[in-house]
Formats: structure tokens, sequence, C-alpha cells
């Protein structure tokens, strides 16, 4: 689990160029694995959605944009990334902490969480809330880095987020510990099956998993019932 306050203190130092930084470090990749998400999502006809951890909005943006119809309200505890999202013209905010949502029981029809899971205090207590803020038939997209299995993807990765990514975040950002503390943060985060499991523990019946990229990210679909 992650230390909240210094999860705080970090994406506050970062927030100005947490979107730049995710474009270089990923080539661009991660605007392909939002829309992938945002099209499971509109396949489910949602009609009011909760973004987790939403951050600068990227992943509201798009889900906003593929289901046009839905509300989608975009929920993050740091407020200096919310800022961001309000200058990329997402509004719909709620500041909250992931593992205490001010929601009602059954409130939402879909939940997304981008990159945000693996920095909240408890991925237990923050799955159950996402489980509890669903409605019967509600569906939670959890799209996060996993690790890559194939022998030779994996090392070079490995290589690539240990040594290559806090530079060059840092150049960026200028907040090189931030980015030491994220990347390090990739390798404990548990992936496919164990997540999966992690998932279903949490009150969930249907879990499927998708590999994106060689496995560097990947997408966690639970429905409430199976």
């Amino acid at each position: 689990m992650q230390d909240a306050g210094y999860v705080k203190k970090a994406f506050a130092g970062i927030a100005r160029r947490y979107m730049l930084a995710n474009h270089v470090l990923s080539l661009g990749i991660d605007v392909l694995w939002r829309q992938k998400t945002a099209r499971f999502v509109a396949a489910a006809h949602p009609k009011l959605i909760l973004d987790l951890a939403t951050g600068s909005g990227d992943l509201a943006r798009e889900v906003q944009k593929h289901c046009p119809q839905a509300k989608v309200l975009g929920a993050d505890f740091s407020l200096p990334m919310m800022r961001e999202a309000q200058a990329h013209q997402f509004h719909q905010l709620v500041a909250a902490d992931g593992t205490q949502l001010p929601f009602q029981n059954g409130a939402f029809d879909a939940l997304t969480v981008a990159f945000g899971l693996r920095n909240m205090a408890s991925w237990p207590g923050a799955l159950g809330e996402m489980s509890r803020v669903l409605q019967a038939q509600g569906r939670l997209y959890v799209l996060d880095f996993s690790l890559p299995t194939l022998p030779i993807v994996r090392p070079l990765y490995l290589f690539y987020l240990k040594k290559i990514m806090p530079r060059i975040a840092g150049w960026i950002t200028g907040e090189r510990a931030a980015y030491e503390y994220l990347c390090s943060s990739v390798e404990r985060f548990p992936s496919g099956a164990a997540m999966e499991q992690m998932i279903r523990e949490a009150g969930f019946q249907a879990v499927s998993s998708h590999r994106l990229s060689f496995g560097i990210a990947s997408l966690y679909i639970g429905s409430k019932t199976a």
C-alpha cells in the first residue's frame, strides 16, 4: 500500500506537467489505452459514470466523448491535479479520497480508474469502496501499468522503467524523486491473475483482463453480476 500524504505531495509537485510527461514517457501510447478503455465503457451504455483518481481528466474527457449521453463525474484527492482538469475544460469534479468516497451506495452505473488505484493507501479498501458505490449491474474498469511477461520485452522494459523513465520525467517536471517513487510502485503493484483475484474479493462476480502493448499496461473489467 502507499503513503497517502507522500502521494498527495508528489502529485501536487508534478501536476502542471503530468499530462505532458505521460505522453512523452509512453510515446503517446497512453492515449490509445484510454481510447480502448472508453470504448469498453461505451459498449455498456452507462448513464452515470465516476472517473476516480481523475487527475488532469484525460480519461474522463475520453469517456465523455464516447458516451455523449452519459454524465461523467471526476473525483480526485489532489486539488492541483483537478485544477489541471479544469484548465483542459473538464469541470464536473469533486474532491474525494478513493478509500472514503462521499457517495451513496449504488450511485453509479460505471466506475473508471486509470493509473490511480496503484497510488491509493489501501488497494482492497479502495476496491471495496468502488464496489459499494456501483449499482447491482455496475461495471468497474481499472487501467494501470503491469509488467510484460515476454522474456525479451520484460528486461528491456524494467531497464527503461528504473533507469530511463525517472530521468526523463525529472527533466520534464523538475520532480525526479516523485517519478522514482511512481516507477518503483509499478513493480509492487499486483497484475494479471493477482489483480483479478483482488477485484473478485472486493465483490465483483465477473472479472476479465486485457493486456495492452505487450503487457506494459492492463485493463481489468469487473461486473457486480456474473
